[in-house]
């Protein structure tokens, strides 16, 4: 039966090469700043959902005065558009021919040229 000794001396022993050293074990490295960088980012993070939130309200507030101003503009058509009937309206009601014919409905006739004379209402100095 061999010894240990004669194991370790029967076996070659290797030279350590000149470039590499053995790896350290890594220890873990205690943090102390991870929870201030936690607490950063979710700042930021809360920044950023606020200030998304303000630009949906704004958004949507755009959207409401969108609705309200082109119900306005169709409003503004519509009596546009009434007030367009209303001018022809006026205009056919006061037209010559049609006030002629009413005239002879109600029983007046056009006067005489000739019997027809001007009265002057201004008294004169004399």
């Amino acid at each position: 039966m061999a010894s240990w000794q004669e194991a370790t001396a029967a076996a070659p022993i290797r030279a350590p090469r000149s470039g590499s050293r053995p790896k350290p074990r890594a220890t873990p490295k205690r943090r102390t700043k991870s929870r201030a960088g936690v607490a950063g980012g979710l700042a930021w993070i809360v920044a950023a959902g606020i200030l998304l939130a303000g630009i949906v309200a704004l958004n949507v507030a755009v959207l409401r005065l969108n609705v309200q101003l082109d119900r306005v503009n169709t409003e503004r058509q519509q009596l546009r558009a009434d007030n367009s009937a209303l001018g022809s309206q006026l205009s056919s009601a006061s037209s010559s021919p049609r006030i002629q014919t009413l005239a002879k409905e109600s029983g007046f006739v056009p006067a005489d040229p000739v019997t027809t004379a001007f009265v002057d209402l201004a008294q004169r100095a004399r």
